[in-house]
């Protein structure tokens, strides 16, 4: 596995990074260097499951998924829970056409440039979610109402990923057969920009046109 870190988030021109991942939806591993030269790709580098929007990330890339597969490009959905954790939950949020892969040591992260950040510039932000929380929350207080609201139990594997006095960074990444980055969206941890959000899909299907030819 490739463990070496970058100090930006790779762009588009940038080579993607090798990286071997314990596979969550089939046994065995899966590696990076698998797809260049057979297909594009799409690799979603998110949080633990414990993190209610990185569910909700994974789970628009599972719908994605179809139309992507129509235009040759492969997605893989990466999270930071436990391989075994992770198993358990996709279990009961069947996503059987998606590939994901566990990396809880985060290491997939660095290699493709996406730092982790202070916990107290996290907790700066106010989250404003009309319709989903009832008043302006911390990211604690949010994630604690959501995962409450949407029946997600954090377990003891998940408070060891939260304990962390870091908070990692999101980002997905298209990649062409090449291995090149063609496409990008990254989180930004600052008030109204990118935080938690979900990417654009149409600009996203606009980039996997382009890399499909």
């Amino acid at each position: 596995m490739s463990t070496s870190s970058v100090d930006r988030p790779l762009q588009p021109g940038d080579r993607a990074p090798n990286v071997v991942l314990n596979a969550i939806s089939r046994e065995g591993k899966i590696a990076l260097d698998d797809f260049r030269g057979r297909s594009p790709l799409l690799i979603g580098l998110f949080r633990g499951l414990h993190c209610p929007f990185c569910r909700r990330h994974v789970a628009a890339m599972a719908q994605l998924e179809p139309a992507l597969r129509d235009k040759g490009v492969e997605c893989l959905a990466v999270v930071n829970t436990p391989v075994e954790r992770a198993r358990l939950y996709f279990r009961y949020h069947p996503a059987p056409d998606l590939l994901a892969a566990s990396d809880p040591e985060r290491a997939s992260h660095r290699a493709f440039g996406l730092r982790e950040v202070g916990m107290d510039t996290v907790m700066a932000i106010p989250f404003h979610l009309p319709g989903e929380l009832p008043e302006p929350m911390d990211v604690m207080a949010m994630n604690e109402f959501l995962n409450k609201k949407e029946g997600y139990e954090i377990e003891e594997v998940d408070q060891q990923a939260m304990a962390s006095s870091q908070a990692q960074l999101v980002g997905q990444f298209l990649i062409d057969r090449a291995g090149i980055v063609r496409w990008n969206f990254t989180e930004v941890l600052e008030d109204g920009l990118n935080t938690f959000r979900a990417l654009n899909p149409e600009e996203l299907m606009s980039a996997a046109s382009q890399v499909s030819h």
